[in-house]
């Protein structure tokens, strides 16, 4: 299989599986005493950091695969038939608190992740028993042996909270390194990862290294403490989160790696996500909703203080647009559209949470990745978002990051500025006349206090830039619909050849900036 497609497919059933998140069944809730453990081990997260420092001097260790030909028989439909039984929920025997369950292995999640229960400075291995499981009677699943390995966990709500816990998980971890979390508005969408190792990197096959050993708690009085050991054949990383259950869930994370191998695009804290249409373009009747994506668009809060937002593209080929930066404040991969009508579907993109990357310490010189992927459905991951730094990865170099997630509905930090709310493209030239070729006429609306505020008949000035091209036809005027401050710019670009044209735009009044900078890579066509 070769690397694209395997990339595709390998995303398209992490999309699947997700989906099925949070279906277990009801149950009476028990001791997690009543989990087989192997032998207690000091545990902290300087010994996981010592482990994984031994690690990447040896050869890369491949993850098991148990009774393959047993997992190979339980598909996807299979494979969710087979559901967590609550009785045997980690810490569910106490209130307040928050029952993980765990996800069982199957063809497309073969890999044994190995569970670990951490108290008290030490950690005992959970042992695979059949018995955490509701599963038919005639399931395959039943020959696994014991002790084979989970293919991942989900912590559910509070068992004191207003949610069913039974029914309601606000994390999950399940594939590679992904994870993911509800945000403000209980519902699950792009994911995170631990690393992002050669993403679409010519010439190179993207790496996906693996969460092989995760260590579950202690618990806090609002989450959950995890660590985990990542594995691939160019890394070895130790991971400490902390995981809060607040208005969304925020993430706390300290990250140790260490390289075997060099990686060519060394992605930190990388967010991917889905992105299909939208109101910016969209092809005539390739489906009947008017927009179809996870997120609309990249955050920026620049180390010197500008807030950038870029729309999201489905290019025709892949694209990767590269921001560099020094000290970044944020960034992350937002969904700023929440009406429900410019979806009108019952998955509910309107509430798909927004991830912010909050960088904690010093992150140095680098740049953020904006990897966009072409994709013709709507169960392919196809954007990916990622701080590089400029330090090269190279074999035996070590990298220490500490950042926070904020999975949302909105950036945590917003600016005071205007915001783009809506990108719209269409043909240039004027209304009774022929429209020229090669000219494009773009819609960029603004919405905020500063523009609230002008005095009545003061217009705010447009700053435009590109690459290439000649702007026409500029034309700046409030939206007749009653929003306050909701302000739109409409231009003309003219430009010739197929090759993409980067653009930029903010608006001012004097000296004083009104806006957010729009940024747009425009594909001619």
């Amino acid at each position: 299989m070769n690397e694209p497609h395997a990339r595709r497919t390998f995303l398209k059933l992490m999309a699947a599986a997700f989906a099925a998140l949070g279906a277990g069944p009801a149950g009476a809730a028990a001791s997690s005493a009543q989990l087989k453990l192997g032998t207690s081990r000091a545990f902290s997260y300087e010994i996981l950091k010592r482990e994984a420092q031994r690690l990447v001097n040896l050869p890369y260790r491949k993850p098991v695969l148990p009774a393959p030909e047993i997992t190979e028989q339980i598909d996807y439909e299979k494979w969710g038939q087979i559901t967590s039984n609550t009785d045997y929920a980690l810490f569910a025997e106490t209130a307040g608190r928050f029952p993980i369950e765990f996800f069982h292995l199957g063809r497309f999640f073969q890999k044994a992740v190995h569970l670990h229960v951490v108290a008290d400075g030490e950690s005992a291995e959970v042992l695979y028993d059949a018995r955490y499981f509701n599963m038919p009677a005639d399931s395959v699943a039943h020959q696994l042996p014991q002790g084979a390995g989970f293919a991942g966990f989900r912590i559910q709500e509070s068992k004191d909270g207003a949610l069913d816990w039974k029914k309601n998980d606000w994390v999950a971890f399940l594939g590679a390194s992904y994870f993911r979390a509800i945000g403000e508005l209980r519902q699950y969408g792009l994911s995170a990862r631990g690393v992002a190792l050669d993403t679409w990197q010519a010439g190179v096959n993207e790496e996906f290294p693996d969460f092989t050993h995760f260590y579950l708690g202690p618990e806090t009085a609002d989450g959950v403490i995890l660590h985990a050991l990542l594995e691939g054949p160019s890394i070895v990383g130790a991971y400490r989160f902390l995981m809060t259950r607040a208005k969304g869930v925020v993430m706390d994370i300290d990250c140790a790696l260490y390289l075997r191998e060099k990686i060519s695009r060394f992605g930190i804290a990388p967010l991917t996500s889905m992105y299909w249409f939208s109101e910016t373009v969209k092809r005539t009747a390739v489906d009947w909703r008017p927009e179809v994506h996870d997120s609309d668009g990249l955050s920026v809060w620049t180390g010197e203080g500008e807030h950038l937002w870029r729309p999201i593209n489905n290019p025709d080929t892949v694209t990767v647009s590269t921001f560099g930066d020094q000290h970044p404040r944020g960034f992350g991969l937002l969904q700023r559209d929440r009406n429900f009508d410019h979806y009108l579907d019952g998955v509910l993109y309107d509430r798909r949470p927004s991830v912010w990357v909050e960088p904690k310490g010093d992150w140095g010189k680098g740049a953020i990745h904006l990897i966009e992927i072409p994709t013709d459905d709507e169960i392919h991951d196809n954007v990916v978002a990622t701080w590089v730094p400029e330090k090269s990865a190279v074999p035996g170099a070590t990298f220490e990051y500490a950042y926070r997630l904020h999975w949302l509905a909105d950036e945590p930090y917003p600016t005071p500025l205007a915001r783009c709310v809506a990108t719209r493209l269409g043909n240039g030239g004027q209304p009774g006349r022929a429209r020229p070729h090669g000219v494009r006429k773009f819609m960029v609306e603004f919405l905020g206090a500063p523009l609230a505020g002008l005095a009545y008949g003061t217009r705010p000035s447009p700053v435009l830039w590109a690459s290439r091209g000649t702007f026409s036809y500029i034309l700046t005027e409030a939206i007749p619909d009653d929003v306050p401050g909701h302000w739109r710019i409409q231009f003309d670009l003219t430009v010739a050849g197929s090759e993409p044209v980067e653009m930029r735009l903010f608006l001012k009044q004097g000296a004083t900036v009104l806006s957010e900078t729009w940024l747009y890579q425009y594909h001619p066509f």
